[in-house]
């Protein structure tokens, strides 16, 4: 039997007199990574921790139901981070079985960190072809450095993991400070973007390409307020030629066009109706409770809405807005006013970035966003502005996706205060619902501000805390493992 990895056991002899318990590496590697096709299969299952984040879909609902676009009905477990009540056990998360939408499961990608290291150490051994080989390097350094940012976006000064856990020593490791991260970030990028491929449309969906690698550098570096670094990597995104903005915005997330959408989505999490681990239950979150709506998929559950503010924030002529709607159109084919959307308000607002009619119950086949390059002109035009101000290069990259919402360009003349806020704000809007916006508010440090502001009927009052910038690191981790130091507040 080939296996890649199977969790440290503890043996337990038996005898007349006493119990002796001594710990063994249980970690087989001999019989696996000797072929090409041994290869294939352990970056396949790197890429598959993916499925943890997006198909509970943890990687969205923990931060979007923080930050102030979108919502949740208010049901134990899933309102906590709404209201900010969870705490480092994510008690009523495990109570209601709600883990695979919370931290928990975000923390779960130390799973696909513990596959990258295997596949760095072993594969480079592996006879076969050798730029195939060297590809598969690059995602698994590529993956690496993606699954360290989704942590430490979340928990700030995480576990750095580099080496396979072939011990019990090299499986317990303390914390590095961000900084320190973000430095391994970088290194393993390095070598994702000299071993990636460029994308071309033979580029195996859902597989990272070298200008997705480029992507997720120039947002770490602007995680890590490092502005040369973001605003180079943005740059060479786009001069690359291989993406290009959809011309319409609504097409982006259009299950009948997801093969042309690619030029514009350049990483995304692959869903498909009926693939073991390609399914995702985001889009059942969202449309008419009680499958009301068609348009929206044929199992809806009415879990999620966007906040009336951020429907009113957006200009009328503004396209994106047509993602969001305050109607929709029942089964009988009569139109739904919005004081009858949902009954735990009369201003809920739908969202429609997420629609599959022909979804097979509450699977849709609808991809979901990780990087676009609407969002990498963005990194570029708060790089340049951060570094330089508000120069003509960063009124055009913010303009390129401002043309495309159908909105007149940004008036030159703006501080760079001002002009900052506008990006921030054209973040807001073209991101929605993508996991984005609790990011942005936290690195900035203003979701002290802005989110008590995001209330409604449903939830009156928001009050988060400083400590709540970063998620608890979960309880059962650190009791696990005493050299992980819980994050301040907690």
């Amino acid at each position: 039997m080939k296996k890649i990895l199977v969790p440290l056991l503890f043996v337990v002899g038996l005898s007349s007199c006493e119990l002796d318990e001594t710990p063994y590496s249980s970690i087989f590697t001999d019989n696996f990574y000797k072929t090409a096709q041994d290869a294939e299969a352990a970056i396949t299952s790197t890429y598959g921790t993916l499925s943890s984040l997006y198909g509970g879909p943890a990687a969205l609902m923990a931060s979007d139901f923080s930050a102030d676009q979108i919502y949740p009905r208010p049901v134990v477990a899933r309102n906590t981070y709404t209201l900010f009540t969870y705490d480092p056990e994510y008690s009523a998360a495990k109570s209601f079985s709600r883990d695979n939408e919370s931290p928990l499961q975000i923390w779960r990608s130390y799973s696909g960190i513990e596959k990258a290291n295997w596949v760095i150490e072993k594969v480079p051994a592996v006879p076969m072809d050798a730029k195939r080989r060297d590809e598969i390097i690059g995602e698994a350094y590529f993956l690496r450095a993606f699954y360290h940012w989704m942590l430490t976006k979340n928990f700030g000064d995480i576990v750095v993991k580099t080496t396979a856990s072939s011990d019990l020593e090299k499986a317990t490791v303390g914390n590095s400070p961000q900084k320190e991260v973000y430095k391994q970030i970088y290194a393993d990028l390095d070598q994702a973007v000299a071993k990636l491929p460029s994308y071309s449309a033979s580029l195996v969906k859902g597989r990272a390409s070298k200008e997705v690698a480029l992507a997720l550098y120039a947002k770490a570096a602007l995680y890590n307020e490092d502005w040369a670094t973001a605003l180079e990597k943005a740059q060479a995104v786009i001069s690359s030629g291989k993406y290009g903005l959809m011309a319409d915005v609504r097409d982006v997330y259009n299950v009948a066009k997801e093969d042309a959408a690619r030029q514009e989505n350049m990483w995304a999490f692959e869903c498909e109706n009926f693939t073991p681990g390609m399914t995702s239950q985001l889009g059942s979150l969202y449309g008419p409770a009680n499958s009301a709506g068609p348009e929206y998929g044929r199992s809806s559950f009415g879990s999620a809405f966007a906040y009336q503010s951020f429907f009113d924030s957006f200009d009328p002529k503004d396209k994106r807005r047509q993602l969001l709607d305050t109607t929709y159109v029942n089964q009988a084919g009569k139109v739904v006013r919005q004081r009858e959307i949902t009954p735990i308000t009369t201003k809920g607002v739908l969202v429609k970035k997420y629609q599959d009619a022909n979804s097979v119950g509450g699977n849709y086949a609808v991809n979901i966003p990780i990087f676009r390059l609407a969002d990498v002109y963005l990194i570029a035009a708060e790089a340049e502005a951060r570094a330089t101000g508000a120069t003509p290069a960063a009124y055009g990259f913010i303009n390129v996706v401002r043309k495309r919402a159908g909105l007149a360009d940004l008036t030159p003349g703006l501080s760079k205060e001002a002009f900052l806020n506008a990006v921030l704000q054209e973040r807001s809007w073209e991101l929605f619902a993508e996991g984005d916006r609790w990011y942005d508010l936290t690195r900035t440090n203003t979701f002290m501000t802005v989110v008590p502001k995001a209330v409604n009927d449903v939830f009156p009052t928001r009050t988060p805390q400083a400590k709540h910038r970063y998620f608890p690191i979960p309880r059962d981790e650190i009791n696990a493992n005493p050299q992980i130091k819980q994050n301040p507040g907690w």
